[in-house]
């Protein structure tokens, strides 16, 4: 019998997927000041019984002014930590064996934005409620966005913290996985970039001084979690802009997460300047995952226009990655880890409720 790689486990640092299918993060942009609602809890639950290994919660934001729109979630209070743990308990009631993760993120500045489909590409006008927003540099996003804050050093601690204080909030939810976003121009992006950092001090110039603000918060998070939590970070494979963020740089961040205690990253693109000319197409950031993988030997997580089992079967085969991510994929098809698992011979965890579906689960007594 042919081995099946995508649906073989994957130990991931101190805890165990059941195969290496991962739901990536996907903004919702359907929270009130940062809590999660009645839309996240039928999101979460259907995702958490796809069949997949790993399920992440989309981009949460450590302050409050570090959401990218008004409906992003957050975990910097008490209210946004309760409401998420009553969505996570009742998507862990009929998940089985899928594990949950959280991205903990800041928007820098590309917050204080619409949502996607109001005036998309836009940030806040002045009726619209925004709010100032910060950077590793004054530099905006493009000419007609908000001009960040450059942030001080005090305000680069108070950031730290409140990644250390999310990371906590999710621990005690019950989050497998603390994931750290830093790539698609987000804050950590910024100061990693010196298309967006032109700082001169130690958080500027140097690649080593670029990285210094996300190793810090990958460290102190580190520390703050128990070993019992898987720890990752979403990375940049590249800008895609010349003079910027290159394949080379994504792998000596990846190095010196990896000697950190990081368990994965997940390798990303794009994002930090709307100029950047994108060469999106089925598989288009493999390689970037492939080269961090080979080059660190870090586990590493694929995404990007990955539709097919077959594909993703292909890429873990190859050892191109060691996980999968997809979101649009699940958007279309929540089942999709379903249909995946019979179109390569393999088994996955179903509900009763729904087994009479799957015709290698019904009737019930064929168990």
């Amino acid at each position: 019998m042919a081995i099946n790689h995508l649906f073989s486990t994957l130990q991931l640092g101190p805890i165990e997927l059941a195969n290496r299918i991962v739901v990536a993060p996907m903004c919702q942009y359907s929270a009130v000041d940062g809590v999660a609602t009645d839309w996240h809890l039928q999101h979460l639950m259907q995702l958490g019984y796809s069949g997949a290994g790993l399920v992440m919660v989309e981009a949460t934001a450590v302050q409050r002014h570090g959401r990218i729109t008004h409906g992003c979630l957050g975990l910097y209070n008490d209210d946004c930590q309760m409401a998420l743990s009553r969505v996570i308990a009742s998507a862990r009631r009929w998940a089985g064996p899928t594990k949950f993760g959280i991205q903990l993120a800041h928007a820098g500045r590309k917050a204080s934005c619409n949502v996607p489909w109001q005036r998309h590409g836009h940030s806040l006008a002045a009726d619209e409620d925004p709010w100032p927003t910060v950077s590793p540099s004054a530099l905006p996003f493009a000419a007609d966005w908000h001009t960040p804050v450059e942030l001080s050093r005090s305000g680069i601690q108070k950031v730290r913290e409140a990644f250390v204080a999310a990371a906590r909030r999710a621990v005690q939810i019950g989050f497998d996985v603390i994931e750290l976003h830093g790539t698609h121009g987000y804050l950590g992006h910024q100061f990693l970039s010196p298309l967006s950092n032109h700082r001169t001090d130690e958080y500027g110039g140097s690649l080593e001084n670029r990285m210094r603000f996300s190793l810090e918060i990958a460290a102190s998070v580190r520390a703050a979690i128990p070993d019992s939590a898987a720890l990752g970070v979403r990375i940049t494979g590249t800008d895609w802009v010349d003079g910027g963020w290159m394949p080379e740089d994504a792998v000596a961040l990846a190095r010196s997460l990896k000697a950190i205690g990081v368990n994965y990253v997940c390798v990303s693109s794009g994002g930090l300047v709307p100029h950047a000319k994108i060469p999106v197409g089925p598989d288009y950031q493999v390689p970037l995952a492939a080269k961090v993988k080979r080059e660190t030997g870090l586990a590493t997580r694929a995404v990007g226009m990955i539709w097919t089992p077959q594909r993703a079967e292909q890429i873990i085969a190859a050892g191109d990655a060691d996980m999968i991510a997809m979101a649009r994929a699940f958007l279309d098809d929540p089942r999709w880890g379903w249909h995946a698992a019979d179109q390569l011979g393999a088994t996955v965890h179903c509900p009763p409720q729904y087994q009479r579906a799957r015709a290698d689960l019904w009737p019930p007594a064929r168990r």
